[in-house]
């Protein structure tokens, strides 16, 4: 895709602020957070939708989800508990898909959202 956003921020032609990259991945920090950490995982090969996902995709989307803990915790917003086994912390994930869904960028993305409540726009 020559004109797609994510493409771009993948080949290094617009630069990001990259938390984490390999062969098929790349994550970076959201320009405009909705949380005090707020990351989009992406793969490197362009999906515009989770809706145009099959079967051959299946690895991807695994590897995108297995990926938010470890970013998570690297980020200081993993789940912990306290000596009474009581959890804290914590994140969110996310995918938007199509108009209705939310998407503004026609690129699969996840969206990582952690840090301590309340985020911006929620009580």
């Amino acid at each position: 895709m020559t004109d797609c956003l994510f493409c771009k921020i993948a080949t290094k032609q617009i630069p990001s602020s990259i938390v984490y990259e390999d062969e098929e991945l790349l994550a970076f920090k959201d320009i405009h957070p909705a949380a005090p950490v707020h990351l989009l995982v992406i793969p490197k090969l362009h999906v515009a939708t989770l809706s145009e996902c099959n079967e051959t995709h299946v690895a991807l989307l695994g590897k995108m989800l297995a990926l938010a803990p470890r970013l998570a915790k690297e980020h200081g917003c993993e789940v912990s508990y306290d000596a009474d086994g009581k959890p804290g912390g914590g994140y969110k994930t996310l995918i938007n898909s199509g108009p209705d869904g939310g998407q503004e960028v026609y690129h699969l993305h996840l969206h990582m959202y952690g840090g301590p409540r309340p985020w911006p726009g929620q009580r």
